[in-house]
């Protein structure tokens, strides 16, 4: 039978929430990093209509000990394959409350040096709410006799961490935390979390992801922080100015636009309550603080900052380079030229010519141009003749660590590195593998410990934001070459910054531009369209059917369907799931990628006995899904935008780790993901364009209607298009075509790298300032006009918004 203070308190649990108080019987599964737990308990109390003897409950808590008794609340639910679970809201453990519970937990295995006699010792002086008054005063203890203070320091240190961590989660419940969230505040700042959230909340936008302004404002009312405290207008300075750099794109924000911006976002709710002179008066003090630079009426984060300094720096220090000039003769560089013509059966256009000689004269190139004019052709004759000049072998296996393989080919993602590698023969990373990057341990190579290479070579430049180039750039040799391969009318990298199309405005690099179409001898109506594309163009005869595309004309509701029939089509014809990419700017809606995954999952993947599938929220996995990873998970080398397969799906009961697991096969890497980390993939049938960047597909289909208004523009439509190797679908009305290919984005990137670049590199044009090659003094040019003919730099196009 229950004491009194026992049943008066679960009484009160009673009125308000579900509980179910037990011991641990046996831990499924528990994970350290997040503290996310499956353990089936022994039932002492429930208020549920429950009359098993045990349960399974689910949530965020830490590992409990057989010695130690909880109360959980949540709410019981019906799991699909493993019936019923007590989902865990909040909980708290049971703080023994009478002589006999406190002798028992306080001479447990979880108290060192703390024998039956001192526990009783303790309960006889402190009575049955012993727990909470050492919990409360420490220097409780001290009157205990024969307990040192070395003990009775441990003894309370242990209370905390097994009693802290339930006080902080219970307060961070009642502010509105989630118990994931909480887990992630108190992991943060452990016994010490309300005391630093009732000092400043607004700590949490900095210190704790997934915490924006708007949840630590309300926090800070709570505790009466409000109006134009210092703390709270430091945080929405802050805030602003990340919001800006991961949805727009801005490396800074001009300090009027700041102070216009925060003033909106804190007198949302407390009108008028704080002006511009607040706003400049704790800018300053961050400035002051290290935590914002401040330059010329520009305010940045300090990372945005330093990164473009960086990497102005460091190519400054890669064009200082003089030796490359004087290394071949022109005559030798021709005839080595000429010979690898003969044995690659090609002939090189001038420009295609020029560009190669400048990749191997010069400490470093930029090399752009559209679909079809030949930028892999270049790279594969750069990589050949570099190697024949310099009498190097192609064959990795020539090489070990003393004496590492010269040539390193990187690009953003893995698709676009294996495409090089397809291209050239030769092995080809990610940037982020090249730089040995180890997730939360940083990078392996940086300017202390350089990457060993003669010549790098990187594709898809277009994708690479401000914070990686400067990473990629500082891990570079004294002794290297360079050659930046992209195609600016793409679009912009995820990340901040706009690096490709600030190193080509600058002027401040040698650098070829491709504009001659070599791939029509195919015929290829796409690179046509695309080209007409980067011009705001829409051909006349767009709803024609060609060879290789066509349009169906269709409205919103039609999509679904047409899509449907369009690869099922396909699909009777022999095409795949992977080679048949469907392509959408937005997740949501009736035409969105959300929808169209589930329909094309029926059409590729349907369920069927003989394959395995896995529930996670209202998404099902299936073996032999498609699958898109959507985070890097640099320990298993699988990265943002790869795409895989469902190889296998392991069921608890299977297997040791006592835990759903689905295994996904990318190109062969096999990487094994528990329950709670499929967030970090989705169906790939149909993904948004941003992630199809650095990609190509047999088959791409691309529905575009008005509905995606928000997100169409010309450089988001053209990466689309340029996705298509042999077909090209379009599906969806016209005019939305039309409106998106004639939209450009209507506010560019705020970045200073071009300024940066300008002041610091002397700019060098040959020929009149409109049609000028932008390039350095390059030796053995006889002639201005070489690689000139029918020539034009392309017009550099706005940014599409993210």
């Amino acid at each position: 039978m229950k004491d009194q203070k026992q049943q008066s308190s679960l009484d009160l649990f009673e009125e308000k929430e579900k509980f179910i108080k037990g011991s641990q019987l046996v831990t499924i599964f528990h994970n350290d990093s997040n503290l996310y737990s499956v353990v089936r308990i022994r039932v002492v109390e429930t208020n549920l209509n429950y009359e098993e003897k045990e349960a399974v409950v689910t949530g965020y808590f830490p590992r409990i000990h057989e010695d130690e008794t909880y109360i959980f609340f949540g709410q019981m639910k019906e799991h699909p394959r493993f019936g019923l679970q007590f989902h865990v809201e909040h909980f708290r453990k049971d703080i023994p409350q009478t002589r006999h519970g406190i002798v028992q937990y306080l001479s447990s295995d979880l108290f060192s040096g703390i024998g039956k006699k001192t526990a009783e010792k303790i309960a006889d002086s402190l009575g049955e709410n012993a727990i909470s008054k050492i919990l409360e005063n420490p220097s409780i203890l001290d009157g205990i006799p024969k307990l040192s203070g070395d003990k009775a320091k441990q003894l309370y240190d242990t209370l905390m961490e097994h009693q802290g961590l339930e006080q902080v989660m219970i307060a961070l419940s009642q502010f509105g935390f989630g118990p994931q969230l909480s887990m992630k505040i108190y992991q943060t700042y452990k016994e010490e979390t309300i005391a630093n959230l009732q000092k400043n909340p607004y700590q949490l936008v900095e210190t704790v992801e997934g915490i924006g302004f708007a949840r630590a404002d309300e926090l800070g009312s709570h505790f009466g922080i409000s109006g134009n405290h210092p703390d709270r207008i430091r945080a929405g300075c802050l805030y602003i100015l990340e919001q800006h750099s991961m949805q727009e794109g801005h490396c800074y924000v001009t300090d009027v636009q700041l102070a216009e911006d925060v003033v909106k976002l804190l007198n949302e709710k407390q009108h008028g309550l704080v002006s511009e002179s607040d706003i400049s008066r704790e800018i300053l003090q961050l400035t002051e603080e290290g935590k914002l630079k401040s330059e010329e009426g520009r305010v940045y984060l300090p990372t945005l900052y330093f990164s473009e300094q960086g990497l102005v720096t460091n190519i400054n220090r890669i064009l200082d380079q003089k030796q490359y000039e004087e290394q071949f003769p022109e005559s030798e560089f021709l005839l080595a030229l000429g010979n690898l013509e003969d044995r690659l059966k090609v002939q090189y256009a001038p420009s295609q010519k020029e560009a190669i000689q400048q990749a191997l004269l010069t400490p470093m190139l930029l090399l752009t141009g559209g679909p079809g004019t030949g930028k892999t052709t270049v790279i594969k004759g750069i990589v050949e003749l570099y190697a024949d000049l310099h009498g190097c072998s192609l064959e990795p296996k020539d090489y070990d660590k003393e004496n590492p393989f010269p040539i390193m080919l990187v690009a953003p993602t893995g698709r676009a590195a294996k495409r090089m590698s397809e291209a050239t023969g030769l092995p080809s990373l990610t940037i982020h593998r090249l730089l040995g990057w180890n997730g939360s341990e940083g990078f392996q190579f940086d300017q202390d410990n350089p990457i060993p290479g003669k010549l790098l070579i990187v594709d898809e430049v277009s994708m690479v934001d401000i914070w990686l180039a400067n990473q990629l750039f500082k891990s570079l040799p004294e002794d290297i070459q360079v050659v930046l391969v992209g195609d600016e009318d793409q679009l912009p990298s995820v990340g901040p910054g706009q690096v490709l199309t600030d190193l080509l405005s600058s002027q401040a690099i040698p650098t070829v531009q491709l504009t001659d179409i070599y791939r029509q001898a195919d015929g290829s109506s796409i690179i046509e369209l695309a080209h007409d594309m980067k011009e705001g163009v829409i051909p006349a005869d767009i709803a024609v059917a060609k060879k290789d595309r066509s349009f169906i004309k269709c409205g919103q509701g039609q999509i679904l369907d047409v899509v449907k029939k369009v690869c099922a089509n396909a699909k009777n014809k022999g095409y795949t799931a992977r080679d048949i990419q469907v392509l959408a700017p937005m997740y949501r809606g009736n035409a969105g990628i959300d929808k169209l995954n589930e329909m094309l999952q029926e059409l590729f993947n349907p369920k069927s006995e003989q394959r395995r599938e896995l529930s996670f929220g209202t998404v099902i996995y299936r073996t032999g899904d498609k699958v898109l990873q959507l985070v890097n998970q640099p320990e298993s080398q699988v990265f943002n935008g790869d795409i895989g397969e469902i190889v296998s799906i392991f069921y608890a009961k299977e297997n040791t780790e006592k835990q759903d697991m689905v295994i996904v096969s990318f190109d062969g890497n096999e990487v094994t993901y528990t329950k709670q980390d499929l967030g970090q993939i989705t169906h790939a049938y149909c993904c948004s364009i941003h992630k199809s960047q650095g990609s190509e597909f047999p088959i791409v289909v691309l529905p575009v209607v008005k509905s995606y208004f928000r997100m169409l523009r010309r450089n988001l439509l053209y990466t689309a298009v340029t996705r298509s190797k042999r077909f090209l679908i379009l599906c969806g009305e016209e005019d939305a075509l039309q409106i998106g290919v004639k939209r450009t984005n209507d506010q560019l990137r705020q970045t200073s790298l071009k300024e940066r670049l300008q002041q610091k590199v002397p700019v060098i044009a040959i020929g009149n300032a409109e049609d000028a090659m932008i390039i350095k003094e390059i030796p053995f040019w006889n002639d201005a006009n070489i690689g000139m003919e029918n020539l034009t730099p392309y017009d550099f196009m706005e940014d599409d918004e993210r």
